[in-house]
């Protein structure tokens, strides 16, 4: 019979080119690629791939067969999925994610203290991220996100405010002065986010307001962002609720209205309607008042 676990590494071969590239996708070595597309292709009796000096091609065969293949691929990530969601709903397990910076001042906060003792038999797990990851995909069950939410497969609701403002160190200021304007931003050293970044609206924002701007960082997270601006290194945009909470920060402009978002909770409606994050949103709903605070400053 078949051994449907071969296909995996047909359809990484196709995708990646070369067996030691599908090998690396995998976490395998490249002579298990080797073997086992060697097996299925003495299976079907027929070659899948061509060996080339510069990789793996496909054979007329292997293309037409290809795209069942990935079908398979497709379907058998679906069930590890669901199994996987399966299991967290039997063990209450709510993975929520959000900017790194914001776990901090929910743990110090005491609000999920207060949810896990509503809750005994349900647990926040924080997936720390900057980047939307993709619920859709399974990456978190939850997320509580500021920004434009133009995925229209998401429920949600707002929880508050995200402001942003321009910062600088009291050591910076003190050394080199601060702008008076938004203008004058090009006149300073600036700390922005790096290539992985270029889409979030604080990037686009300096690259908007200060195109022929020095950048003398980059960074991947907000929270880098916030740990340069405190060496002293240069100025940056950052959440009101980061910067104000900083004594060594001084707000030299703003808060910048092209900044402004929302800060909503969000999840795909199949996922909001199981008990545990019903019972998230339901708490977080509840615990509006102080919940602000914490996510605006």
């Amino acid at each position: 019979m078949l051994d449907w676990d071969d296909l995996k590494y047909f359809v990484a071969v196709a995708r990646h080119g070369s067996t030691l590239a599908a090998g690396r996708a995998l976490q395998v070595d490249q002579s298990t690629v080797q073997r086992r597309l060697a097996a299925l292709e003495r299976h079907i009796g027929r070659p899948l791939t061509l060996r080339h000096p510069s990789g793996y091609r496909l054979t007329a065969f292997g293309q037409e067969m290809l795209p069942a293949a990935q079908e398979v691929e497709r379907a058998a990530l679906a069930f590890e999925q669901a199994l996987a969601d399966s299991k967290r709903n039997a063990a209450g397990v709510i993975r929520m994610t959000c900017p790194e910076p914001l776990v901090n001042r929910l743990t110090r906060s005491g609000l999920l203290d207060r949810f896990h003792a509503r809750h005994p038999a349900f647990r926040v797990e924080f997936v720390m991220s900057d980047k939307y990851l993709d619920l859709r995909h399974g990456d978190a069950d939850v997320a509580l996100r500021s920004g434009d939410t133009v995925d229209g497969a998401l429920v949600g609701r707002k929880l508050g405010d995200s402001l942003w403002a321009v910062y600088a160190s009291r050591t910076y200021v003190a050394r080199h002065g601060q702008p008076a304007r938004i203008e004058e931003l090009a006149d300073h050293p600036l700390i922005g986010f790096d290539d992985t970044m270029a889409n979030h609206r604080a990037a686009s924002w300096l690259r908007e307001v200060a195109p022929q701007a020095h950048i003398v960082a980059r960074n991947d997270s907000v929270l880098g962002l916030l740990l340069s601006v405190k060496a002293g290194v240069g100025i940056a945009p950052l959440p009101t609720a980061l910067g104000d909470a900083e004594p060594d920060l001084v707000r030299v402009l703003g808060p910048v209205p092209e900044l402004a978002r929302i800060w909503r909770l969000l999840a795909l409606p199949e996922v909001r309607r199981t008990p545990r994050v019903s019972a998230l949103f339901d708490f977080m709903v509840e615990e509006i008042d102080a919940l602000r605070p914490i996510i605006t400053g």
